[in-house]
């Protein structure tokens, strides 16, 4: 009869400790995981609602017609980015504080609201040193001096808008080892977007136009107004075969794209 080997006795009692030694190191970091999987996707949305803000300054700003108000992007920012994931898109809605309003899967292990005020907890700012106002979101740039000094575009770029956004986050539960140091951290979580909305594009034909039509250098064609007047008036006294119209010198308006009225319905 063979009796066991006192070597396979130490050898499995000294694999059964390394488990319980790499089990009580990683149990903390299993437990950890689903907050820190809470804590990206809070800070995916907080990038989304900072390029959300820039790009509505591409649209609507002092250049084009006027800025959204402050208070409306706020409001919209929470309602849309931070509040349910099936939140209308309405004007004017704001997120409430209750259960209806909130991300149920961003909430602490013991259920409560990681975002506990929508108001004061999420934050919009402006400009390298987190302004309230629009007009310094813009860091000064000097792209557009080239072409202002020589005169040939009119491009007076105001910068480099930046918009950001930051949610201040609630801590773990106090109490628990495996918590730490979440639970005395006070984590803010901020994210920002910078673009260039003025004046590389223009509003419009017309606006195009105004900035180089006027040079000769960029369009010589512009410096022939005065012969085309000359010419239209020899052309109004001389009887051209099939209507032939005169020649347009100098007219941007000519090379214009027309959308007809019916396709603008």
């Amino acid at each position: 009869m063979n009796e066991p080997s006192p070597f396979r006795t130490l050898a499995g009692g000294q694999a059964f400790t390394e488990f319980l030694v790499v089990v009580l190191a990683l149990l903390p970091l299993f437990l950890l995981m689903p907050v820190i999987g809470k804590y990206q996707d809070i800070a995916h949305s907080t990038r989304m609602a900072s390029r959300y803000v820039a790009f509505e300054a591409m649209t609507r700003n002092a250049a084009t017609s006027s800025w959204k108000p402050e208070a409306q992007l706020a409001d919209e920012v929470r309602r849309r980015f931070f509040s349910n994931s099936d939140a209308p898109i309405k004007t004017h809605d704001r997120a409430g504080n209750f259960a209806a309003h909130r991300n149920p899967f961003w909430s602490d292990p013991k259920g409560d609201p990681l975002i506990k005020d929508f108001n004061t907890d999420i934050t919009i700012s402006f400009g390298s040193d987190n302004s309230s106002g629009q007009n310094d979101a813009f860091s000064a740039a000097s792209d557009g001096e080239p072409f202002l000094e020589y005169g040939w575009f009119d491009l007076r770029a105001q910068g480099i808008y930046t918009a950001k956004v930051s949610v201040a986050l609630a801590n773990l539960p106090g109490g628990l080892r495996n918590y730490e140091p979440f639970d005395t951290i006070d984590l803010s979580i901020a994210r920002s977007t910078s673009v260039v909305i003025d004046p590389w594009t223009a509003a419009g034909p017309k606006q195009a136009e105004a900035r180089f039509g006027g040079n000769a250098l960029v369009f010589p064609a512009g410096s022939l107004k005065e012969a085309a007047a000359i010419v239209d008036a020899l052309v109004s006294v001389i009887d051209l075969p099939g209507g032939v119209s005169a020649p347009a010198l100098g007219k941007l308006d000519f090379w214009r794209d027309v959308v007809p009225e019916d396709r603008l319905r």
